[in-house]
C-alpha cells in the first residue's frame, strides 16, 4: 500500500467546519453542500482514542462510494458529483492531497436515528438475548447460539448520540414517535433491502455481513437519502464465511481486536480514551484494506 496522505482539520482553512464526528469533519460549501473528510481518527466505544490508523480515512471513503454506486437504484445517496473539489478549496495540490478521503455532498437534513439491521445474533445483540431472550424487544425463538443466522433480518433502531455520548437503543414505536409512520416504515424497508444486496453481493466473494449500520437524511423536498458512510468496516461486522461457525464470535475485519484490547482495561470507557499498542493498530489497518479489496473483487 502506498503511503497515505495524512489530513488533520486543520489544513481546510477555506471554508467553515461546521461539524465535527468521531471520524468526519463536514465544511459548508455554500448553503446547498458539504465537505465531508474521513480522518484516520480511531473511536471505540463511541469514544475517539488518541491513536489514528494511518490511511483508515481513505479506505473508508474507498468502500462507502463502491457501496453508494452498488446500491444507486435503491435509494438516492448524498455525493454531489457535479462539483469540482479543485474549485471548491481554491487549492488544486491540497484537493489532490484530500480527494481519496473527501466526499462533496448534498446538504441534508439528517433523521435523529441509525438505522441498525442484524443478519445474525451477536455483538450486542446477542448480549441482549441471553438477558432477555429478545433482541431489542423483538421475541426470537429458544436455543440460538452466539452468531446464529437470525430467522429474518432484523430492524434494530438507535438514537445517534453526540461525540463521547453512546448510543442507545430504541423501539420501532420510538422511530415512528419521531418521524412518523410512513418514514419509519420507509427506513425499515430501505435499510433492510440495502443490508439484503449488500449480503448477497458479500456471499459471493466468500464474505459475511453479519449487521451493519445506515443513516438517513432528507433533500429540500423531502426526498429520503442514505448518507455519511455506507457499509464500512466501521459500520458493519464483516466475517470471511470459511472461519465461520456458529456458537463462537468469528473474526471480524475491523476493529475488534482493539475493542477486545480496551475491555482488559480498567477503563470506563468515558474520555480521554487510552493509548492502542501500534501492532494492533497495523493488524486492523490491514484488516480495513482486506475488506475492501474483496468487496470489490468481481464475483
Amino acid at each position: 500500500m502506498n503511503e497515505p496522505a495524512t489530513y488533520d482539520t486543520g489544513m481546510i482553512t477555506t471554508l467553515p467546519l461546521v461539524h465535527q464526528g468521531k471520524v468526519r469533519d463536514c465544511f459548508a460549501v455554500g448553503d446547498d453542500h458539504l465537505l465531508m473528510v474521513a480522518s484516520d481518527r480511531l473511536s471505540a466505544f463511541d469514544v475517539v482514542l488518541p491513536d489514528p490508523i494511518p490511511g483508515k480515512g481513505e479506505l473508508l471513503t474507498r468502500m462507502s462510494r463502491f457501496w453508494f454506486d452498488l446500491t444507486k437504484d435503491i435509494v438516492p445517496n448524498h455525493l454531489a458529483e457535479d462539483l469540482d473539489l479543485a474549485a471548491v478549496l481554491g487549492d488544486e495540490a491540497l484537493a489532490e492531497r484530500l480527494a481519496p478521503r473527501s466526499m462533496l455532498v448534498k446538504r441534508l437534513e439528517p433523521l435523529p436515528l441509525e438505522a441498525i439491521v442484524r443478519g445474525y445474533l451477536i455483538g450486542s445483540g446477542w448480549k441482549d438475548y441471553q438477558a432477555t431472550g429478545a433482541l431489542c424487544g423483538i421475541p426470537l425463538p429458544e436455543g440460538l447460539r452466539q452468531a446464529d443466522r437470525l430467522p429474518e433480518v432484523l430492524f434494530t433502531p438507535s438514537t445517534k448520540a453526540a461525540v463521547g455520548d453512546h448510543d442507545e437503543n430504541v423501539s420501532f414505536g420510538h422511530i415512528v414517535s419521531r418521524v412518523g409512520e410512513s418514514r419509519a416504515n420507509q427506513v425499515r424497508d430501505v435499510s433492510i433491502r440495502l443490508y439484503e444486496t449488500a449480503a448477497r453481493h458479500a456471499e459471493a466473494r466468500g464474505v459475511i455481513i453479519a449487521d451493519t449500520k445506515f443513516e438517513f437524511g432528507l433533500d429540500a423536498d423531502g426526498v429520503l437519502h442514505v448518507m455519511d458512510e455506507v457499509l464500512t468496516p466501521d459500520s458493519s461486522r464483516y466475517w470471511l464465511a470459511s472461519q465461520y461457525a456458529p456458537g463462537t464470535s468469528p473474526p471480524s475485519f475491523d476493529k475488534q481486536i482493539i475493542r477486545d484490547y480496551l475491555e482488559t482495561l480498567d477503563w470506563d470507557k468515558t474520555p480521554p480514551g487510552p493509548r492502542v499498542p501500534a501492532d494492533l493498530i497495523e493488524h486492523t489497518r490491514q484488516q480495513y484494506e482486506t475488506v475492501v479489496h474483496l468487496m470489490e473483487e468481481p464475483a
